[in-house]
């Protein structure tokens, strides 16, 4: 349980004791099932996360809505997005283990994440992460709803894959950046968990499956 859904929860709770007690127990009950709802949406499950060489994760959990190519800084980058609705887990975790090079804060607009024009426009943290000999970028995008995004680690913090680093709140999009040899596993229209679900793997660890392969269809001749 992320402690935001307690910061919520309990005065609802307490409102739903004092509505009870001044009126009737009736009047208690849409309190009661809205610090329901926050003690839900904040849940934090906890995840096995995949421990092949080269796999990059997903950092959310929610649906692939877009696998793309776009330029960013003069780069052509593999862009995956995802868009999470209020019923997915909002907890966000890093795609590989490595370094934070970068963290930026982009104040914008609040429309809708299912929206192409979300990405650029949106207020949203955008973090670089180094490591595993490969470099992604991944984007916290506010959304319609969304009014808050957190992010719990700084520049030159080491991380591992998987590990939490953030929450959005109420309903976002997460775009993640990779360099344009890695090998893309996911397509639109899949769902994903959060550190738990494969969307990449880099092109290091891709060279050396394809090696092996070659090696062993030679050795088998």
């Amino acid at each position: 349980m992320v402690p935001d859904g307690y910061y919520y929860a309990i005065p609802l709770l307490l409102a739903a004791i004092v509505l009870g007690w001044l009126t009737t127990p009736l009047w208690a009950i849409p309190a009661l099932l809205l610090a329901a709802f926050f003690l839900w949406f904040f849940r934090d499950p906890e995840r096995a996360v995949p421990s092949a060489e080269g796999a990059i994760v997903s950092p959310a959990d929610g649906k692939i809505t877009d696998v793309s190519r776009v330029q960013l800084n003069g780069r052509t980058w593999q862009r995956i997005s995802i868009f999470l609705n209020v019923f997915n887990v909002h907890v966000n975790r890093t795609p590989i283990s490595g370094v934070i090079r970068e963290v930026r804060y982009q104040r914008g607009r609040f429309v809708n994440a299912m929206s192409a024009s979300s990405a650029e426009e949106n207020e949203q943290n955008i973090v670089t992460v180094e490591g595993e000999g490969q470099t992604v970028i991944f984007k916290q995008i506010a959304g319609l709803i969304a009014r808050r995004i957190v992010f719990n680690k700084n520049i030159g913090d080491t991380v591992a894959r998987g590990q939490r680093v953030g929450l959005i709140k109420f309903g976002s999009r997460v775009d993640v950046l990779l360099e344009p040899d890695v090998d893309i596993r996911v397509k639109v229209g899949d769902s994903v968990k959060g550190a738990s679900s494969v969307l990449a793997m880099s092109a290091g660890q891709r060279e050396l499956a394809s090696t092996a392969a070659s090696v062993t269809a030679g050795a088998q001749r």
